[in-house]
């Protein structure tokens, strides 16, 4: 039986689903009620996202579970690759995937990721460095993108 939470996050709620399979789906939503009972099989997840966000974890250790097509997972399975910290563009991830010219299939994939942070799709950028397109707003993936920043700006005043 798929198990649902939603918890607070900087970005807004988020949405985890999964059962004993392993996590199917990490959305974030602009509001919502918080849950106040993680089920079980939801426990790992939440805490690991939370020590994301709080600057504790740069890798996730969890079973992931996601429904898609079988290209959708291999390019799900690349994004899983890129360090944290790092970007690709597209063009790059599709030379990783063995073909330059999938550049557009491997984009409208990304942007079928049902896994939120956990599959990394926000570290893909444009080839001329352009935050271009994520579900969760670009907003959202700035902010993902300069807390993965290992350069800390600090203040000159």
């Amino acid at each position: 039986m798929i198990e649902a939470a939603y918890i607070k996050t900087p970005l807004g709620i988020a949405k985890l689903e999964g059962d004993e399979g392993g996590l199917s789906v990490i959305s974030v939503l602009d509001d919502g009620e918080i849950t106040e009972v993680i089920p079980e099989v939801l426990e790992d997840a939440v805490y690991q996202l939370q020590e994301y966000f709080r600057g504790e974890r740069t890798k996730f250790s969890l079973t992931l579970n996601p429904t898609g097509t079988e290209f959708q997972k291999k390019v799900w399975d690349a994004l899983l690759q890129i360090p944290y910290g790092k970007t690709y563009s597209y063009l790059e991830l599709s030379k990783v995937l063995g073909d330059p010219k999938a550049i557009r299939a491997v984009a409208a994939a990304n942007g079928k990721n049902p896994l939120w942070i956990m599959v990394p799709c926000h570290r893909v950028i444009g080839s001329d460095g352009s935050l271009t397109g994520y579900a969760g707003g670009l907003h959202r993936k700035k902010w993902l993108l300069e807390h993965e920043s290992p350069v800390t700006q600090t203040s000159l005043f």
